[in-house]
């Protein structure tokens, strides 16, 4: 849920920018603050890890405007990618109003890209939140490198649903950052203007209707195979 600052007439919203280690998400986050105006953003505080640092700051873009009467003011956090930190990333999700799932275009990653949507989904889970409700976008990012795999491939590996919001980016570069940061924030204030989201009596919440799920390829069932054994032949090791 949202928190709502009535005295600043201000709406916070908390977007976690999640994915596998290294695959882009502290870029993000370098390139939002690095090329927003010093008196809209707060400072940017740094985690550092044994390989990956986790960051957080917040923004008040001022092109969004107002909704009902309110200005909207942004909390970006990334999680460290890494499983070590599992219980990092849950204290970093708490509280979540929409996530930017960073995909590593990368040949070679595909296991560390469904590994973190599974991870995701569990971490949701855990915390009581049901994943498919949460507003989420889904960057493609380091499009600019010669290795990235083509998104028709990516998007079959990894079975992102079509009404989920999908862009592509090199946060490198900066290409296609700023465009994420927009659909995620369009993403959760949509989820906050559904009528299913105000239930009578109650204060706003981000829980929009159910969607297609991000999440079943990730968590398809492994098929176990029972193979014959082969007759015990001598072993030499290290021939």
């Amino acid at each position: 849920m949202p928190l709502v600052n009535h005295a600043q007439r201000e709406l916070h919203l908390k977007v976690v920018y999640y994915g596998p280690g290294l695959g882009g998400k502290t870029t993000n986050l370098e390139h939002i603050h690095r090329h927003t105006r010093p008196e809209h953003r707060g400072k940017l505080v740094s985690l550092m890890t044994e390989a990956e640092r986790t960051l957080f700051f917040d923004l008040l873009p001022m092109e969004i405007g107002l909704f009902r009467g309110y200005r909207v003011r942004l909390h970006l956090c990334t999680v460290p990618g890494q499983m070590a930190h599992d219980a990092t990333r849950r204290l970093v999700l708490r509280h979540v109003d929409g996530v930017v799932f960073v995909v590593d275009s990368q040949e070679g990653r595909e296991d560390a890209n469904l590994a973190s949507i599974r991870n995701l989904a569990e971490n949701l889970r855990l915390q009581g939140d049901d994943p498919d409700r949460i507003p989420l976008v889904v960057q493609y990012n380091k499009r600019d490198l010669p290795s990235a795999l083509p998104l028709d491939e990516l998007r079959e590996q990894l079975a992102v649903p079509a009404d989920i919001v999908q862009l592509t980016a090199s946060a490198a570069t900066g290409e296609g950052v700023f465009e994420t940061l927009k659909a995620i924030t369009k993403v959760c204030l949509k989820a906050l203007a559904d009528p299913r989201t105000l239930p009578e009596g109650r204060s706003p919440s981000i829980v929009p209707g159910r969607r297609a799920s991000m999440y079943r390829a990730a968590e398809a069932p492994v098929v176990s195979v029972e193979i014959p054994k082969a007759p015990a032949v001598p072993r030499f090791d290290d021939e």
